[in-house]
């Protein structure tokens, strides 16, 4: 029993040092989001609705190439808790390579947009606005596959902190470049939604370079050889990152998926439904990336302990991620509960005559976002843990029937048949992330039971090698 404390006690510990930061750099990555949405809501409730569009669909293409190059991460850590050396920079090479191959089709997809919402029935003015904010955007999507790519290394390596500083700066960017973009500053013209387009996709290069560079610069990462044979094709790693990372982004798309599925939804109700879901989705969402780099933590530790042969290591690296997830995710309910307007007043002008429609339809859902919230933030810690595992192809299965077979007729049924609205359609949230956050969770604890263990000497030796790669 003493034993397990201290095991425990250590695993919060090492999990808080890595998860302090790297949720703090998911907060620093939304927090772009939330400045947008905070700018484009002085320009007038259309606006607002046309950002929840482009950014529905860009947002969903985005996560789901993402989730398949933080296949990145889970072969890192892997490779790092065993100390071995040449399988992480083959990795990391095949990540960047990986990120090109993505954007081409996903680039032909935003550029023609337009047409695909107009079948959807969504609001004309919206779509015409949405459809110049993407093409604007869309030139930041590849350079933002390779942030991605670096960073897994960056945290499987657990070397966070650079990563949260380059984010936030990158936050500092973002508001001055859609302060001048978006109102026609420093002698440009004043580009409205589209220039929040081109600020993301400036910030977007800047995150990439930003961290290139870091990496480029310090000495300890030479050992992996990052970027030898760059040029050269590595098809086994590339296959291996696809057969991890595919079911992981399909995972996160799926989930994704139904919310945007959802903001069409609303879209078809009116602009002024599809702007509270904005504002109500936009707050859900900075909350939800404190779970999210719990998550990202939990599955670091998880991977590096398979790697060192560890599984009681395994186990409560992930049994901690949920846990303090969960508790996370209540204390920001509370917030929404008791306080809805405070929070909505970051983003729009509660006085203006103009926004009352949509202040109170926000009011109504972010009550619900309190609610599916924590089981949102129980399932992203829980995926987590399973990608420490390379475990991604059943969770995929979870979450489709969880959110398509499950949450999304529900929430239509509500929405539409019972005359609900916007409301019943949030309402399908709670049920899908319930039912997922169920599964996910016991499908952890059942897979981590079978990690093997290392001899104990082997263990010691792999131990020694890794803390000299720190060094």
């Amino acid at each position: 029993m003493t034993e397990h404390r201290h095991i425990i006690r250590l695993e919060v510990k090492e999990l808080l040092l890595l998860a302090g930061p790297v949720a703090a750099a998911q907060v620093g990555q939304t927090l772009n989001g939330f400045v947008d949405t905070v700018m484009v809501g002085r320009l007038g409730p259309v606006e607002l609705a046309g950002v929840a569009l482009g950014n529905s669909t860009f947002f969903f293409l985005l996560v789901m190439s993402i989730g398949v190059v933080i296949a990145v991460g889970p072969m890192v850590s892997q490779a790092y808790g065993a100390g071995q050396n040449e399988p992480i920079g083959r990795s990391v090479r095949q990540g960047l390579w990986l990120g090109v191959a993505l954007t081409i089709p996903v680039f032909l997809v935003i550029w023609n947009a337009a047409p695909i919402w107009r079948l959807m029935g969504q609001d004309e003015q919206a779509i015409i606005i949405a459809q110049q904010y993407l093409r604007a955007i869309v030139w930041g999507f590849m350079p933002m596959l390779w942030f991605v790519a670096l960073r897994s290394f960056v945290e499987a390596v657990t070397r966070p902190w650079p990563v949260t500083f380059i984010v936030f700066a990158g936050v500092a960017l973002n508001i001055g470049a859609n302060y001048v973009l978006m109102f026609g500053k420093l002698g440009f013209p004043a580009m409205g939604l589209v220039g929040t387009g081109w600020a993301s996709t400036i910030v977007y290069w800047f995150l990439f370079l930003s961290l290139l560079g870091y990496v480029q610069t310090i000495p300890r990462f030479r050992v992996f050889r990052l970027f030898a044979r760059l040029g050269k094709p590595d098809p086994k790693y590339f296959r291996e990152l696809i057969r991890i990372g595919w079911p992981i982004g399909a995972s996160l798309g799926i989930e994704v998926g139904l919310f945007a599925a959802t903001a069409f939804l609303v879209g078809t109700l009116g602009s002024t439904p599809l702007a509270a879901h904005q504002v109500a989705i936009q707050c859900a969402s900075v909350t939800f990336m404190v779970p999210l780099g719990i998550g990202i933590a939990a599955s670091v530790r998880v991977g590096q302990a398979v790697g060192r042969g560890d599984p009681v290591g395994a186990r409560w690296a992930g049994y901690l991620g949920v846990m303090l997830s969960a508790l996370f995710m209540l204390g920001t309910a509370i917030l929404f509960w008791t306080a809805p307007r405070a929070v909505i007043s970051l983003y729009l002008d509660l006085s203006d005559p103009v926004n009352a429609e949509v202040v109170t339809l926000a009011v109504t859902l972010l009550g619900i976002a309190a609610i599916f919230q924590i089981f949102d933030g129980v399932q992203v810690s829980a995926a987590g843990g399973l990608r420490g595992l390379k475990d991604t192809r059943v969770p995929m299965l979870i979450g489709f029937v969880s959110y398509w077979l499950l949450g999304l007729p529900i929430s239509a049924a509500l929405g539409f048949w019972a005359g609900w609205g916007a409301t019943g359609l949030w309402w399908g949230f709670v049920l899908g992330l319930a039912s997922a956050a169920v599964l996910l969770t016991t499908r952890f604890y059942r897979r981590v039971q079978h990690v093997p263990l290392r001899p104990p000497k082997e263990a010691a030796a792999l131990e020694a090698e890794v803390g000299m790669v720190e060094e």
